[in-house]
């Protein structure tokens, strides 16, 4: 399989499968069954990443990256819980799409959303984040194959598109959840009433970007080089 297919799957994946599940679980099942489309999300999350194997299987090391990776998000999130808003789960989820690629960024911003809210609450609210987290790890996988993801101006910009862009999804799941369909309107009101928490967001993912992003890739890139892993 080539590249440019696996690559076409993964778009198909998580750009139209996980969001229809998503309005699946506010429509069909009114937000109730959203462990359910939790599990779903992280199923559909894993076809990508297994994909990316190619013909091999993965090595339980590569797995174990991925599963280290979302723990210290995990981690992070916790450490910084008296601060709203100011977390690092978008920006190591982000450096673990610029080293080991879009698939395995995906999927440790879903499984960083679905683990760390086994300690803040689990709720209609998680499929989202997964997705919203998850997709931060796969757009910056993709921009981490231009190599420029390591310089501060291409952090700076990322981490304020990955604050707006976490923000503007999340407020749809909020403006649908609340009124049940879609309304611009609603939608106007929710971006407007978030906006300090987007900037919040936006300034916390900047400055973990710059503190973390050189020495969390660079061991990343022993890691990979060392074992043959997730290359």
């Amino acid at each position: 399989m080539s590249k440019n297919i696996r690559l076409m799957i993964s778009i198909i994946v998580i750009v139209v499968l996980m969001p229809l599940t998503l309005y699946a679980g506010i429509t069909l099942f009114a937000d109730r069954k959203y462990y359910f489309i939790s599990i779903v999300i992280i199923i559909l999350a894993c076809v990508p990443f297994f994909l990316s194997f190619e013909r091999r299987k993965p090595q339980p090391r590569e797995i174990l990256v991925i599963a280290v990776m979302a723990a210290i998000s995990v981690a992070g999130r916790a450490l910084f819980v008296i601060t709203p808003g100011f977390k690092p789960v978008a920006a190591i989820t982000a450096i673990t799409g610029f080293s080991l690629g879009a698939e395995a960024g995906f999927l440790t911003g879903a499984l960083s959303a679905l683990v760390s809210n086994m300690f803040f609450g689990q709720g209609p609210w998680t499929p989202f984040q997964m997705f919203m987290w998850g997709m931060i790890g796969f757009i910056a996988g993709l921009l981490g194959k231009t190599g420029l993801m390591h310089k501060k101006i291409p952090l700076i910009l990322f981490g304020i598109f990955a604050g707006v862009f976490f923000s503007f999804g999340m407020d749809i799941w909020g403006t649908i959840s609340m009124y049940g369909v879609f309304s611009w309107q609603a939608y106007t009101l929710a971006l407007t009433s978030a906006v300090p928490f987007m900037m919040v967001y936006a300034v916390s993912n900047v400055i973990f970007l710059l503190l973390l992003e050189k020495p969390i890739r660079e061991k990343l890139e022993r890691i990979k080089n060392k074992y043959g892993i997730l290359q």
